[in-house]
């Protein structure tokens, strides 16, 4: 039995929309399997039937999300996220100290077909992708780090913080076991979101606070 979603996660709801806190370790869409049905997308669909999802974010990763209540409100959000028009705003803790205090990562990535789902970077077949990141607060051989990513490739900004020498903690695909050990999940948050409401066009901002 899929449970529905917790009032406190319902960030807002209208006849078009619904934008929830998705919780880390819990999937985006089904997978394959019975033992994979339970995600934040089903879980909507209690309350909400005619849900639809716009867009991911991994199974790892926490933070804000926007579902659709329309089709016509899914094809204008989808377009949104198409056309970069939205704005993305995540929180991680990454294992040690960047030399910098901002920059941005500009590394192509596909898929690493040997190793699925896990993505690479390939300058030759790779799909453009670009991150700005940003010091928030330096930590015990750690830092904390404001990423906004321009593309919305899968598994961006885990490869680009990868890329960089300083992988997100508690990231198993992408991290060392020692940095997968010093989290009980991986400490990246999707902490705020802003598009245009399909039907108002008016400027819409969510905000959920990092958790860690």
């Amino acid at each position: 039995m899929i449970p529905s979603i917790n009032d406190a996660d319902i960030l807002f709801a209208d006849a078009e929309i619904v934008v929830v806190n998705k919780a880390a370790d819990l999937l985006s869409v089904p997978g394959i399997g019975e033992e994979k049905q339970d995600c934040i997308w089903r879980r909507v669909q209690q309350r909400f039937p005619t849900a639809k999802i716009v867009h991911r974010l991994d199974y790892p990763t926490s933070g804000v999300m926007v579902l659709a209540l329309t089709a016509e409100s899914h094809r204008h959000i989808s377009i949104q996220f198409q056309e970069r028009q939205t704005h993305k705003i995540y929180q991680a803790v990454v294992a040690g100290r960047l030399e910098t205090q901002s920059g941005m990562v500009d590394q192509p990535l596909r898929c690493d077909w040997d190793n699925r789902p896990k993505q690479m970077i390939d300058h030759q077949k790779g799909k453009s992708a670009q991150t700005h990141w940003q010091v928030l607060e330096q930590l015990d051989d750690a830092t904390r780090i404001e990423l906004k990513p321009i593309t919305g490739r899968s598994h961006q900004l885990r490869v680009h913080m990868q890329y960089l020498g300083h992988p997100i903690l508690g990231d198993r695909f992408y991290a060392s076991p020692e940095q997968v050990t010093r989290s009980p999940r991986m400490l990246l948050h999707a902490e705020n979101l802003s598009f245009s409401h399909p039907v108002s066009e008016e400027t819409l901002n969510f905000t959920v606070a990092t958790p860690f």
